[in-house]
């Protein structure tokens, strides 16, 4: 999918303004403009509380210690014909192996399936991001209708972009003011997801320490691991790994799947143009991660 670029008249990205005031925890703040790839523009005030982050780059600015930024990315395959005939080979084999009928067309759509999992076959479409400590930040997610989603108020802010490469300049420009991240299997999937398509699409990368030394939690806790107590147990010990669902019906918080939007509704929910429906999931799985971190923080942190 290709969004076309912004409307006439559309919110320009960098004239979204927020945050509260710098000399508290809370005031996080940051994003970057989208007008052209790579640059960001100083804007808003830091006495502002209007929003969720503010690109603020002055020099005489400095940023709370011990920022948490969480974040959750949600995904969605290239169309098939985007790859040669070399390259669909490669992804079908396996179900070319069969004999051609039901179970080979089976096969094939269980592999496009997984395409969204794949940073060379898929793209970003959303990214959810949250401050740790105040809940406050945005939302920010492709969409063919840009004067559809940026008028939001309160503590979240939904961020409309043209394509995918303008969305990760403006991530980037967030990250590079958190000294740390949390994540659900941020390790696993949606680091490494972004450090691949920031590749791909020549976006530069302003924090490459999110795949470091695995047993800490900065500048990067993943859930995921923590609450294995990094994969002690195997697959199916008692610290075995059960998805975010489960963890948060488990200890009491409300599931981001409980409306009915899961992770493998993203590809028809991009086909059909509901993209708000794909930034409200995103969000609910990136807050139920603020709440389990929370909870983890309090009762399992420090166990060794």
């Amino acid at each position: 999918m290709s969004p076309p670029g912004p409307k006439t008249g559309a919110k320009p990205i960098e004239s979204i303004e927020s945050i509260e005031s710098i000399e508290s925890i809370e005031s996080i703040e940051s994003i970057g403009s989208t007008e052209s790839i790579g640059s960001t523009e100083s804007i808003g005030s830091t006495e502002s509380a209007d929003g969720a982050f503010a690109a603020i780059e002055s020099p005489s600015l400095t940023y709370p210690p011990m920022a948490k930024l969480v974040f959750d990315i949600e995904t969605s395959a290239l169309p098939v014909e985007t790859f040669d005939e070399t390259q669909q080979e490669y992804l079908f084999r396996d179900a070319n192996k069969l004999p051609e009928g039901d179970e080979r067309e089976t096969r094939r759509g269980e592999i496009q399936q997984q395409f969204n999992l794949w940073p060379l076959t898929a793209q970003t479409v959303c990214l959810a991001m949250l401050n740790a400590e105040t809940s406050r930040g945005q939302v920010l997610f492709l969409a063919d209708d840009f004067e559809a989603g940026g008028e939001d108020a309160g503590p979240v802010e939904f961020v409309p972009f043209a394509d995918e490469a303008e969305l990760l300049t403006a991530f980037w420009d967030v990250a590079k003011h958190y000294d740390s991240i949390v994540t659900f299997n941020g390790r696993g999937f949606d680091v490494p997801f972004l450090y691949l398509r920031s590749a791909l699409l020549n976006i530069p990368i302003s924090r490459k320490d999110w795949l470091g030394y695995r047993y800490q939690t900065d500048p990067h806790c993943d859930l995921a691991e923590q609450l294995t107590f990094y994969g002690v147990s195997g697959r199916d010990g008692a610290a075995r790994r059960f998805n975010l669902d489960f963890y948060c019906k488990s200890f009491g918080i409300e599931s981001p799947k409980s409306h009915g939007v899961t992770g493998m509704s993203i590809n028809n929910l991009m086909a059909e143009g509901r993209y708000r429906e794909i930034a409200e999931y995103c969000l609910r799985d990136v807050q139920a991660t603020v709440l389990l971190y929370t909870i983890w923080k309090e009762r399992l942190a420090g166990v060794k």
